[in-house]
């Protein structure tokens, strides 16, 4: 058992926020194990079996809810330079998916150093670059997977053609890379994050390529902060929600020229960084950004920084698990949030 100490602060309007009355939020302080020094926690995903997968500055860690793993037994797992990580389920089983510089790897779940690792690049593959920045699962065994060069995407054993590259060229990647990905809700559609071009678009059509549509960027009546674009969100009412150096923006609805609206210091965000959105279970967003969190619940602000309970305020990632645990990835450690109680992990 890892010693714990519980301390206890008044969080009046944290709260009555999240769960309706005055009472103390606990804060309790866990560590890793004697074995793990883990600080950094890059990116993270979640598994059918609601097994927490964190990349960090050490390697892919797991927490199944007792015990953290570092997993470091398969020497088949890309091991420098990692860029992110995403759970998928595929027609031949559970997998996870490892954004690499040497090509985008897929093991199976649980990994350890049997299990093959397969590892796909430029050499093995119609993948556009090796050099893979970030991967997101879509529907029915759809993958895509975001490079120096442009964008990929696999359904079971095929890959889609590229029927995107007039519209965006190779060269608009290399100039402007990728930071994130995130599938529309039905998981056919991508929206691609990048730096200095807002937010890119491409789609499956119905002849297995992949399309592109208009991009979401400043110009005209679409009200984006920024054009360098560091995280995004889908909710599960196809709200659309896009993180920036300078706010957040949200669009609604499918007039692409419509219904967006832009958050920032001066109307709620804790601060303007935004790099990492989750939506919780009773619908509200989680902005994790480089000093502390805001919480939106439609109408209300809330802020939550170390002072109420964050092993750090430069939030890198940020998830929803099973059980509707919030789990957030900073630069120190891993802080835990479930039932009014925080446990932070570091």
């Amino acid at each position: 058992m890892h010693k714990k100490s519980i301390i206890l602060i008044s969080l009046l309007i944290l709260t009555g926020l999240f769960y309706g009355s005055d009472a103390q939020a606990e804060v309790i302080k866990r560590s890793f194990g004697k074995k793990l020094q883990l600080k950094k926690f890059y990116s993270v995903t979640v598994d059918d079996n609601n097994v927490k997968w964190f990349l960090t500055e050490s390697g892919i860690v797991s927490f199944d809810g007792k015990k953290w793993i570092l997993q470091n037994k398969n020497t088949q797992l890309p091991k420098s330079d990692v860029k992110d990580i995403e759970f998928v389920k595929t027609s031949s089983g559970r997998k996870i998916w490892v954004a690499s510089p040497e090509g985008a790897a897929l093991v199976s779940i649980p990994v350890d150093k049997k299990k093959p690792v397969n590892t796909y690049n430029t050499e093995n593959s119609p993948l556009l670059s090796s050099n893979v920045m970030s991967v997101a699962a879509g529907a029915n065994s759809l993958s895509w997977i975001g490079t120096e060069k442009g964008v990929s995407a696999i359904r079971g054993d095929k890959w889609l053609d590229y029927a995107y590259l007039e519209q965006y060229p190779q060269e608009l990647f290399k100039e402007h890379p990728i930071t994130s990905l995130a599938t529309s809700t039905d998981g056919d559609s991508l929206y691609v994050a990048t730096v200095g071009v807002g937010v890119l678009r491409v789609y499956r059509n119905k002849v297995d390529g992949i399309s592109g549509a208009s991009d979401y960027a400043q110009w005209g009546p679409i009200y984006m902060p920024s054009d360098n674009v560091y995280s995004i969100c889908i909710a599960p009412d196809g709200t659309q929600w896009f993180g920036t150096d300078m706010g957040v923006a949200r669009h609604t609805g499918y007039n692409t020229l419509a219904n967006w609206t832009v958050f920032d210091t001066k109307n709620g965000l804790i601060n303007n960084f935004v790099q990492a959105i989750a939506v919780d279970k009773d619908g509200k967003v989680w902005f994790g950004t480089k000093n502390g969190i805001s919480v939106f619940d439609g109408s209300k602000w809330t802020a939550i920084t170390e002072k109420e309970g964050l092993t750090s305020g430069n939030v890198l990632c940020i998830t929803v698990d099973k059980d509707g645990v919030i789990w957030i990835g900073t630069d120190n450690g891993v802080t835990c949030f479930n039932k009014g109680v925080f446990t932070n992990f570091n």
